[in-house]
């Protein structure tokens, strides 16, 4: 009996290794790229004939909550895992690809997304919005996928895992802070790609994929387009129907933001902030909101993974509303001599308490997006009212500021008629006082409550500090129909109210942790002290009633960001 056990044994033995050698053979698979960021990665391989393909590439570097470092972003964690079936020590990788066969097994295609509007009007949630659109869901259970499918995953092999990928994947928290690539329908991030097929299905995250099985022979072929704004020297595992069977790295492709998390040559920066800082300059307002478009818009400022973009975005934005003004403030003190110091000192005292000290608590109450809807009210209103002022009737009643408007346009004509240079009056002053202050600016006296724009100053300096904005967009506005000031006034003390602001908010940011990208707050620093001499400059150029004009424009245009009722921006 012996002697037949030792042979059969080894025959069984041979055959389990033929076996296994078989199926790791079946696993392998040949990854061709250039090796950077953003190229095209093709996979080759065979896999068991008859069986569907699930080829699974993950970020090797994997994040869980507990890694998170900065404080905001602890106390978020923290509330999602109590309210989540997943923990502070759930990791997954942040980019993560199953490309796929057979995509029905892990979730599916939900046809009516919407998005877009005014929560507080429209409630929230993928089934309320203004715009409709189409995205692939997760399944919510771990459990009701397939088990061939589910052993495919590679790295997620739990239920915890797999309920963080969905909700970083799905949440518009998750892919600002861990997964940093959101698909978009206009500037709304509607989910992350996760799950892939062939592009023929027409499917907008399927763009640049490619799914090719044979499944008489077993071979495939398959293409992914890398995310362009993947770290340097990523490493990635590739997994083939539950095997691990290779891994690849890709280095990087361009001028690497670190703080910022994008690829992005800083002379692009710099010429958008002279763009930004010039407009601003001008009409003294929506500086830092036009610098968060920028960023949102074309910089794509992310944030490293587990750091919020908007706490990358916010302090680097400060550059802008800092050294702009400082740009054009020479000029309007010094040359001009065109600043009421009373008004733009209460106001900037005020900025700067609500900016360092109490914006902070009351934006922690307040959720964001609540907060912007309303403020988005504020501002329609401002704009309305903005446009009121320049009727013939408001005119009439406010007749300095029509007398100094005729003044200005008669010297303007004059200036092209001799070819000589337009000159601005000077701010003349008549009395200071904490509760009254009167001056003269072309001729005609203002009157102006120094210790009112100081309690407003508060106000605006807390929108600044949860916004991460100078808060010109508001500072002008309420000058302009409150304090009945000319815009040529209004603009300088509002250039000095946002450098309080930008210097409160900037401390307050940094007293909890957050620093800007240097190199992107650097170039910004350099476009917009830049673009603030040229505005200071361009400014005179333009009428009142233009100058107006521009400034509802643009208070128009913020809500309808604030409400994201736009798709074409």
């Amino acid at each position: 009996m012996k002697v037949v056990r030792k042979p059969l044994m080894a025959v069984l033995s041979l055959g389990a290794f033929l076996l296994a050698s078989q199926s790791l053979a079946l696993a392998e698979v040949k990854v061709t790229t250039n090796g950077n960021v953003g190229d095209t990665i093709t996979f080759e391989g065979t896999i068991e004939p008859g069986k569907d393909l699930y080829l699974t590439v993950a970020q090797q570097e994997e994040f869980k909550p507990a890694d998170a470092t900065m404080p905001h972003e602890k106390k978020t964690f923290a509330k999602e895992t109590d309210k989540r079936d997943f923990g502070m020590d759930t990791s997954i990788p942040p980019l993560y690809y199953v490309l796929t066969t057979n995509p029905s097994a892990f979730g599916k295609r939900v046809d009516d997304t919407r998005f877009g509007g005014p929560s507080v009007l429209l409630g929230k949630g993928r089934t309320k919005g203004l715009y409709s659109t189409y995205s692939y869901l997760l399944k919510d259970d771990f459990n009701a996928i397939d088990a061939t499918a589910r052993a495919a995953l590679g790295p997620i092999t739990t239920a915890a895992q797999w309920t963080m990928l969905k909700w970083a994947n799905e949440s518009s928290y998750g892919i600002n802070t861990i997964v940093k690539e959101g698909q978009r329908v206009g500037q709304v991030v509607i989910f992350s790609r996760t799950v892939l097929q062939d592009q023929s299905s027409g499917n907008y995250w399927d763009k640049g994929t490619t799914v090719n099985l044979d499944k008489a022979t077993g071979k495939f072929t398959a293409t992914l387009t890398s995310y362009r704004h993947t770290p340097p020297d990523t490493a990635f595992d590739v997994y083939v129907n539950g095997e691990k069977s290779t891994s690849f790295s890709l280095k990087g492709k361009g001028f690497w933001l670190a703080k910022g998390f994008r690829y992005m040559n800083p002379l692009w920066i710099v010429l958008g902030a002279i763009a930004v800082g010039t407009y601003f300059s001008m009409i003294g307002a929506a500086g830092g909101l036009l610098m968060a478009a920028f960023q949102v818009l074309v910089v794509n400022t992310a944030g490293p993974v587990g750091v919020n973009a908007a706490n990358v975005l916010k302090p680097s934005n400060m550059a802008l509303t800092l050294f702009s003004p400082l740009g054009s403030f020479y000029r309007f003190a010094v040359v001009e001599k065109r600043v009421a110091w009373p008004v733009g000192i209460s106001f900037g005292v005020g900025i700067f308490i609500g900016s360092i000290w109490l914006g902070k608590y009351i934006s922690a109450i307040m959720p964001m997006a609540a907060y912007k809807e309303w403020l988005a009210i504020l501002v329609v209103l401002m704009g309305i009212k903005t446009l009121s002022e320049m009727t013939p009737k408001a005119m009439n009643k406010r007749k300095n500021i029509k007398a100094m408007t005729q003044k200005f346009n008669a010297a303007v004509k004059k200036a092209k008629e001799t070819g000589g240079a337009m000159e601005m009056g000077a701010i003349e002053p008549i009395k200071t006082g904490l509760m009254d202050y009167r001056f003269k600016f072309w001729g005609e006296e203002f009157r102006i409550n120094p210790l009112l724009f100081c309690f407003l100053g508060i106000l605006i300096g807390i929108v600044s500090r949860a916004f991460g904005v100078g808060g010109g967009f508001l500072l002008v506005p309420a000058m302009t129909s409150i304090g009945a000031l000319p815009m040529y006034v209004a603009v300088p003390i509002s250039l000095i109210g946002t450098c309080f602001s930008s210097i409160g908010s900037f401390i307050g940011y940094v007293m909890i942790g957050y620093w800007p990208d240097w190199v992107l707050a650097g170039a910004i620093i350099i476009g917009g002290f830049a673009g603030g001499m040229l505005g200071s400059r361009a400014q005179k150029m333009f009428s009142e009633m233009q100058l107006k004009v521009v400034l509802a424009i643009t208070l128009f245009f913020l809500f309808f960001r604030f409400f994201k009722i736009e798709v074409w921006i």
